[in-house]
């Protein structure tokens, strides 16, 4: 506050009990004893003149004293963070980046996080049809080159493809792994796990751009393999709608 401020509360203090001193005085003008103000008229002479409008005219809004607020949490948290952190707020501060390695180091582990899918996702196979012995030999060509991610992708392609040479798919254009897993395993029910965890890595490696790895190229490829030489159940396919 101001020492003009502080100089004028003041004196207008002095002011207030000034006047209630001299109305006890009247009050007792036939005692030749001296009056005192009590505390208790003393504070409320204080709080009537205090309470006048033109103390408060400088006073902060509301927005102020709100956002006063925040802050004034905020760094009592802090303070009570960096108290119980070994090392005070230096402490604190390494945790922080700690943290924040962490957090950007699980974001390159799992890839960048795309857009969200439309309903019922994206087809397996890009605009060029491919056969199946073409898909297999891209995966060849990228897994020798070590692109894991791509190396998936054309085998899994491969497998649908190949299913559809073999006419226990339906061709179908914009079918997504899942539907391929789920139709295949219809028809080749001791696959169906295997199909539908296929279908699950495809899905991660193409939309949520997390890396594959060497294993999952090997479990892909002997999962062709296995479903090139399986029987089908047609009488089940046919039962549940499945491919011919």
């Amino acid at each position: 506050m101001p020492l003009m401020s502080v100089t004028t509360v003041a004196s207008s203090l002095a002011a207030a009990l000034v006047r209630v001193q001299n109305a006890q005085n009247a009050q007792n003008a036939d005692e030749d004893v001296p009056v005192t103000i009590g505390g208790e008229a003393a504070r409320e002479a204080a709080r009537r003149e205090l309470s006048d409008p033109k103390y408060h005219q400088n006073d902060p809004g509301l927005l102020q004293r709100a956002l006063e607020w925040v802050w004034d949490t905020i760094g009592r948290l802090l303070s009570s963070a960096a108290g119980v952190t070994p090392g005070g707020w230096v402490g604190l501060l390494a945790v922080g980046l700690l943290v924040l390695v962490l957090v950007v180091a699980l974001r390159l582990r799992m890839g960048s996080v795309r857009a969200a899918l439309p309903s019922g996702g994206r087809g397996v196979f890009g605009d060029r049809p491919r056969t199946a012995a073409e898909h297999r030999t891209a995966a060849e060509r990228h897994a020798a080159a070590g692109d894991w991610s791509r190396a998936v992708q054309e085998r899994m392609r491969a497998l649908v493809r190949a299913l559809e040479e073999r006419a226990l798919l339906d061709p179908r254009p914009g079918r997504t792994a899942d539907e391929a897993a789920a139709e295949a395993g219809r028809v080749l029910p001791g696959h169906a796990a295997e199909l539908r965890s296929a279908a699950l890595v495809f899905d991660e490696v193409t939309y949520a751009g997390r890396p594959a790895d060497a294993q999952a190229y090997s479990a892909l490829r002997t999962l062709d393999t296995a479903v090139g030489k399986a029987r089908p159940d047609l009488a089940g396919s046919t039962s549940s709608g499945g491919g011919r």
